[in-house]
Order: structure tokens, then C-alpha cells, then sequence
């Protein structure tokens, strides 16, 4: 081999060499200058956390929440759903921020459309997703804010809470931790995070009135707001027509609140809260003996 080309070789590879040493001193002079120091107070938080990742706290994942609750001192400790109040607790401590308290609250599904026998206005056929069933028409169901069915929020809950009992979610409140996916999931909106000390409760989600309501349902609100003028204590209210209830104004009137508003509704959508599993059950079980 020619001497020439080996020299040209080997001074091209020390080249090479010399080039490498030095953009290797200097990332390693950056990354010294610029490096962050890790706070074992983040590890800390974050290994105290379910790690079930949900987004129900506001954040990017477990890690999110746990840089904001330990670096801002306005992110409260109690955001993590899943962990309850024994995480709550636990951040607390570790962040030296006071603990609040945290309310049992559960996903519900305002719509009655086993129970209003809600009829179908087409024959969907495609993909078995909600929303893609919503683009069609806003979806096969004579009501267009009935639940559609097809159980995408089912399918999106982290938590398996959500069981499809004859094409409609039923939500377990023992599953259930309030991390909302399945609000965000449903293209309906009419899932919502309701306190679990609620005396009563709306299964509506229409915001139609009166006839174009009674002609698709047979328990829809159809806006009549009786409930409001009779409420007495103020806790109900109809706004961009539909139903909203003050919960906390409820539960501190009294049992005789929940009362006044289930009797006055003449469609007899206030219901209870307790057993509202149960009611949406018999309901399916009366409809399947019907048929």
C-alpha cells in the first residue's frame, strides 16, 4: 500500500479524533453548566402516587402533577382522584401544604334512554365509536342527546368502572375515582363528576322543550321549571335549557329539599340519587319482559 495514503489515513482518523474530543468537552462542559438538579421531594411525591397516569389532576401524567404540587405552591395536594384522601394526606405531608378536604364524587350518565324507551331514527352502520356514530346525524337515537352506546367511554376508562349493560354505561361507584376520562371521552357531554352525597339527581340531558321532547321520550325534561319555583331552597336552576342543581345548597336544607323536587317534577326525571344503579337496571329488566 502506497506510504502516502496511509499517512493521509491515519492523520485523517487523529483529525476525526481531535474533532470528536473536543464537541465531547464541550457537551460535557454544558451539561455541567446547564444541568438541573433533581429535588427528592418530586421523587418523593411521585412514588407516593397510583401511577395510573388518568389526567383526572389538571396534568401531563402522575409526573406532571407531582414537579407542580412540589415547585407552585398553589397546586393543592389533593388533585390525585384515583389515590383518594390517603394520597391527599400523604402529599400534603411531604409538600408542608395543608390538607383539604376531598369529596367522594363518581361519573354519572344524565340520560334516561332505556327508561324513556327511546326509539332509533336510522340504522347506523361504521365504526363502533361514538363519536364516529355522532358525525352521522349526531348520532341513531331519536333524541339527538340520548347516549349513543357504542361505549367508547367504557372503553376509555382507566379504571374499568364503566360496564355496557344493553348498549348503555353503567357507571361503579366503587370503581369509579372521578378521573374524568370518560367526561372528556363522551361526544355527547352528558357524563358528568356529581358528589356522591347528592340527594337527588337529573338523568336528562335534552335541551329541547316540551312536545319535540315528549315525542322521543317518555321521561325527558321537556322544561316545564317547576322544579325551580318550587325548590325551596334555591338549589335548582335551568340554565341554556337545561337542569343544574346546586348540590351543596341541597344537602345543607335538608331531606325535605330532595322531597319538594322529586314530587313537583310532572315527567318524574328528579329522581333520588341513592340506588340510581339500581333504577337504570330495573328499567333495562322491565324492557326486556316487554319484549
Amino acid at each position: 500500500m502506497d506510504p502516502e495514503l496511509i499517512k493521509l489515513a491515519v492523520g485523517g482518523l487523529v483529525l476525526l479524533g481531535c474533532i470528536g474530543l473536543f464537541f465531547g468537552i464541550g457537551l460535557a462542559l454544558a451539561a455541567h453548566k446547564f444541568a438541573v438538579e433533581s429535588n427528592p421531594v418530586i421523587e418523593e411525591v411521585l412514588e407516593s402516587l397510583p401511577l395510573a397516569n388518568c389526567g383526572g389532576c389538571g396534568y401531563p401524567g402522575c409526573e406532571g402533577y407531582a414537579i407542580e404540587v412540589v415547585t407552585d405552591p398553589d397546586v393543592p395536594p389533593n388533585l390525585c382522584f384515583p389515590g383518594k384522601e390517603a394520597v391527599a394526606e400523604k402529599v400534603a405531608s411531604l409538600t408542608g401544604k395543608k390538607m383539604t378536604a376531598v369529596e367522594d364524587t363518581m361519573a354519572v350518565v344524565r340520560c334516561s334512554r332505556i327508561e324513556g324507551r327511546v326509539s332509533h331514527k336510522h340504522r347506523y352502520i361504521g365504526f363502533a365509536s361514538c363519536t364516529a356514530a355522532n358525525l352521522g346525524y349526531g348520532g341513531p337515537s331519536a333524541c339527538q342527546y340520548a347516549c349513543i352506546g357504542l361505549g367508547e367511554c367504557a372503553e376509555a376508562c382507566p379504571f374499568d368502572a364503566i360496564e355496557m349493560v344493553e348498549n348503555f354505561p353503567v357507571v361503579n361507584p366503587d370503581k369509579c375515582v372521578s378521573c374524568g376520562v370518560c367526561v372528556k371521552t363522551c361526544p355527547k357531554d352528558i357524563i358528568e363528576i356529581q358528589t356522591m352525597k347528592a340527594r337527588i339527581w337529573v338523568p336528562c340531558s335534552t335541551k329541547d322543550l316540551g312536545k319535540a321532547v315528549m315525542g322521543v321520550c317518555e321521561v325527558g325534561c321537556i322544561g316545564c321549571k317547576m322544579c325551580v319555583k318550587a325548590c325551596p331552597a334555591d338549589a335548582v336552576t335551568y340554565e341554556n335549557n337545561l337542569v343544574k342543581i346546586d348540590h351543596q345548597a341541597c344537602i345543607a336544607y335538608g331531606p325535605s329539599c330532595e322531597e319538594v323536587c322529586v314530587t313537583k317534577c310532572p315527567r318524574d326525571i328528579f329522581l333520588p340519587y341513592e340506588g340510581r344503579q339500581a333504577i337504570a337496571r330495573e328499567a333495562e329488566s322491565g324492557l326486556k319482559m316487554a319484549g
